[in-house]
């Protein structure tokens, strides 16, 4: 069984504990966060593994990239300590066991992976794609595990995404392009935290997005509008490609309107929280988040995340401000899709 790699003497020493004190969720001072991560890395009881609502938040303030969300999550599963109740919990852990069901394109050494969304061949679609589209993975037998952070149950990522990896292997891919942010996260983070081989090259999709922009950079008028970004749980595991989102915006001109909750500072989009029985929580962070869009004249909320936009459209509507995927708006940019 694959074990995290974490060095308990980096917490030990830490002067900041940012993972903890940056936290939206939770308000420690350094001292407490300090405390209690230590009582964590030993085994010992701390409020922390209650109160963790699985934002990933910590994974990125961690100033020495020590995986203190992965600690969280392999400790919650060694006291039996459920996220979700224990239906809901059993019920995602059926969802994503691999059964053979998978599609395949006429596969290239460069590739598209889907996971098991179908909805990224849709948006996988026109100029953007050219010459790429052909060649993509999508199923279960491709499906990430990264979900199951918000389950706490580290041992299914553990036990399943070795066999993601070897399948993709088999195909002879050699460089990956990533539709699904927590796939990225999955390869490049959770992968070598716990000493997995990844024999192919992942690629985020905003990374390859900003150089097809390039490309096509004669094609693009200027959008001259101001949006909001919706940042997924699941950029937290590549907080390095976020710049991409900025620079995307800046090719296609779209102002990244300066609020509250954005970057270091995002919220999440509120329904982990619901999943996890936090239904007042889950209502709170999503009214201040909208809240701040519309404060800030947002006229459209860009989003990453499938699930974030499914569970944040309706209500940015009925705020007046438009839900669009980051694919689509570049789509408009380009003159392949009407303004929304």
């Amino acid at each position: 069984m694959y074990a995290l790699k974490f060095n308990q003497d980096l917490c030990a020493s830490c002067l900041t504990a940012d993972c903890l004190v940056k936290c939206q969720y939770i308000n420690v001072d350094r001292e407490t966060a300090h405390d209690e991560m230590m009582k964590i890395i030993k085994g010992e009881k701390s409020f922390i593994l209650h109160d963790c609502v699985t934002c990933y938040g910590c994974q990125e303030y961690c100033p020495k990239g020590n995986h203190p969300f992965y600690m969280i999550s392999e400790r919650r599963e060694e006291n039996g300590m459920l996220t979700s109740s224990r239906p809901v919990t059993n019920l995602w852990i059926n969802i994503g066991e691999p059964r053979g069901e998978y599609r395949v394109g006429e596969i290239k050494e460069k590739a598209l992976s889907c996971c098991l969304i179908g909805e990224f061949m849709e948006l996988a679609r026109g100029k953007l794609f050219d010459g790429i589209r052909s060649s993509y993975i999508l199923g279960m037998e491709f499906f990430c595990q990264a979900v199951y952070l918000h389950f706490a149950k580290s041992s299914v990522i553990k036990e399943r995404l070795p066999r993601v990896i070897e399948k993709i292997n088999q195909l002879g891919i050699k460089k990956l392009i990533c539709m699904h942010d927590e796939c990225y996260g999955s390869f490049t983070s959770l992968a070598p935290a716990y000493g997995m081989e990844v024999p192919f090259e992942p690629i985020h999709y905003l990374e390859y997005l900003y150089e097809r922009l390039r490309e096509l950079k004669s094609e693009i008028t200027p959008l001259n509008i101001k949006a909001a970004y919706q940042r997924p749980c699941s950029s937290r595991l590549s907080p390095d490609k976020y710049h991409f989102v900025g620079d995307i915006f800046d090719l296609i001109g779209v102002e990244l309107v300066e609020r509250e909750y954005q970057g270091d500072n995002a919220l999440c989009c509120g329904e982990p929280l619901r999943v996890g029985d936090r239904y007042e929580l889950a209502n709170d962070v999503q009214k201040r988040n909208i809240d701040d869009m519309v404060k800030n004249k947002s006229k459209y909320c860009v989003f990453n995340c499938l699930f974030c936009q499914l569970a944040l459209s309706e209500k940015v509507s009925k705020r007046g401000i438009s839900p669009i995927h980051i694919i689509d708006l570049c789509k408009i940019a380009i003159g392949e899709k009407g303004v929304e």
